[in-house]
């Protein structure tokens, strides 16, 4: 076996691990997940599983790492470009594919909220927000639309889970979602509210628009 075949093994080995132990910290909580159980999901014994991860944890900050890293990407991006709000809808818009990867770590957060705050990935998510925010916000932004720029982030990340059960179809949702964050964005920055998104949120595997600079 040669070193690329080993590399591969390894990380299909670790993305097997990270999505086991996320459905079985979304089904029983994180809390009253062990790492045994984790093993024995995965049918390996615990000290292999030790071999990629010492701790639960560190399965949790991992797969906050791995999912989060295209939102950094997307943070980068928008501090190159010009600070109008056509940047502003367009990050909004690549956002909404982003999460799409995401969607269940955020599920798990939202529904484990006591455990993420004692853990490392409470501070890690609060960046996160800090960085997006920044994006969204107008530097001296009154209150008013400090709120709208908030709102807009809680619309994104919680607008789907709330809407789960409601009739029609997903990409209806991602649409109606994306379009009240435009909405509020806009709103904020003091313009008209936009037309509805010309493009559904695409998933993690379609190519990404091109930049609006360079």
């Amino acid at each position: 076996m040669n070193d690329g075949t080993r590399r591969q093994r390894r990380g299909d080995t670790r993305r097997r691990v990270q999505e086991t132990a996320l459905a079985l910290f979304s089904e029983q909580g994180y809390e009253r997940t062990s790492l045994r159980e984790i093993a024995e999901a995965l049918d390996v014994t615990k000290a292999a599983l030790y071999y990629h991860f010492r701790a639960k944890e560190d399965i949790l900050i991992s797969l906050f790492e791995d999912l989060t890293r295209p939102i950094d990407e997307l943070v980068e991006w928008a501090r190159r470009q010009p600070p109008s709000l056509e940047t502003k809808q367009e990050f909004l818009l690549r956002y909404s594919r982003a999460l799409t990867a995401a969607a269940p770590l955020i599920r798990f957060m939202q529904e484990n909220q006591a455990a993420v705050r004692e853990l490392r990935i409470g501070g890690m998510f609060k960046d996160r927000v800090t960085a997006l925010m920044d994006v969204l916000q107008e530097p001296g932004a009154s209150l008013p639309d400090r709120v709208r720029c908030v709102s807009a982030l809680i619309t994104m990340h919680l607008g789907l889970l709330a809407l789960k059960e409601a009739e029609g179809d997903p990409e209806s949702k991602h649409r109606a979602v994306l379009t009240v964050a435009t909405e509020l964005i806009a709103q904020a920055h003091g313009a008209s509210a936009p037309p509805c998104p010309a493009d559904p949120p695409e998933t993690a595997e379609r190519p990404p628009r091109e930049p609006l600079t360079s």
